[in-house]
């Protein structure tokens, strides 16, 4: 049989690159070749297929014999799905200022979650005990809305990343007061790798109840999941999960990019590979006199401040975004195809910009 004619044309050049998100970056190689692998042939909708099936199977080894992987659209989608899970109508949800939920989420927790989310400001965008503390009261007052998660982002919004010690102990935390721990887990695979150490020892070994699982910034075309860990901490997940408009009727090509990732080691090829970007990005970036970085960098993205017009003319020849445009504050992500010349090249055109300040 003849491949079937397409009328479709490219309308972007694949030469352009940019540091303004690991969103920008394409499907990986791998990935594509699993959808065509999963392509053709009829199979049962709405999760009851052989790569949901297999998929689950996966995610337990990664996450322990308990967890079961709820695939969904996208991040916001998990996170809204996730938080669902554990909370009452009257509950809250106890998270960092610089959250994702509470930042960039367009208010879809609170309004179409219909929970409360009570924020926490934070020097680095990490929750401690201490600072879970600050709003973790007031569980039989009637006049607020009642805590009953913690939700953490791993790694942060500020490309810092938790310890398995420090889940551990926000884990043991809230659990004593009652709360459940979710993990906003969209680049859980870079804080992985930047740790050096299996997803299950900062997830269902340090206690984490339930987590969003993302796949789509490592690589995937479009692919998140929500993780269920603690059996016990949730109810309804099919029904919440349905309701919340994140039910795929052709989930097979979800669960088969996530397997793509997990089965192997793709998703920590590519998150030591945005990570390794990353380092070599601020290293370059160090020696640029006038540019200062604000954040650690252990994860894929760099946080830096340097005077406003020259982030305008650097945004003229490289995609990213202000992180705080009052301060003059920009975010640098990198991505799985990151390259090094693409580094190289960036930096290059800093040093050119700064020298005409």
């Amino acid at each position: 049989m003849n491949p079937p004619k397409t009328d479709a044309r490219r309308h972007h050049d694949p030469e352009v690159r940019g540091f303004a998100s690991d969103n920008y970056a394409g499907a990986h190689p791998e990935v594509l070749a699993a959808l065509a692998v999963a392509n053709g042939g009829h199979q049962v909708a709405y999760g009851e297929d052989e790569y949901t099936a297999h998929l689950q199977r996966v995610v337990r080894s990664h996450f322990g014999a308990t967890a079961e992987a709820y695939p969904v659209f996208n991040g916001t989608g998990a996170n809204v799905v996730a938080l669902q899970a554990v909370t009452d109508r009257w509950g809250a949800v106890i998270c960092a200022d610089s959250a994702h939920i509470n930042v960039d989420e367009g208010g879809a927790p609170e309004r179409m979650g219909g929970l409360k989310l009570l924020t926490v400001p934070t020097p680095d965008g990490k929750l401690t005990p201490e600072l879970i503390d600050r709003q973790a009261y007031g569980w039989e007052d009637e006049h607020r809305a009642m805590p009953q998660v913690v939700s953490i982002t791993q790694s942060t919004e500020l490309g810092t990343v938790y310890t398995p010690e420090e889940i551990r102990a926000i884990c043991e935390h809230a659990h004593e007061r009652g709360m459940a721990v979710h993990v906003d887990g969209s680049r859980l695979a870079n804080a992985a790798a930047s740790l050096d150490v299996p997803m299950r020892a900062f997830t269902n070994a340090a206690g984490v109840d339930i987590l969003s699982l993302g796949g789509t910034k490592n690589g995937a075309l479009f692919a998140e999941a929500v993780v269920v860990i603690n059996q016990d901490a949730v109810r309804r997940m099919r029904h919440i999960r349905k309701m919340s408009m994140q039910l795929a009727s052709k989930m097979r090509f979800v669960s088969v990019q996530l397997e793509a990732l997990l089965a192997k080691d793709l998703w920590l090829r590519n998150a030591r590979h945005a990570n390794g970007m990353a380092q070599r990005l601020a290293e370059g970036v160090r020696a640029v006199h006038g540019v200062e970085i604000l954040y650690p960098v252990q994860a894929n993205g760099v946080f830096a401040k340097l005077p406003h017009e020259v982030s305008e003319r650097l945004q003229k020849r490289f995609r990213f975004y202000f992180w705080d445009e009052t301060e003059g504050v920009v975010r640098w992500m990198c991505s799985f195809d990151t390259t090094e010349s693409d580094v190289d090249a960036f930096v290059a055109a800093l040093k050119e910009e700064m020298a005409r300040v």
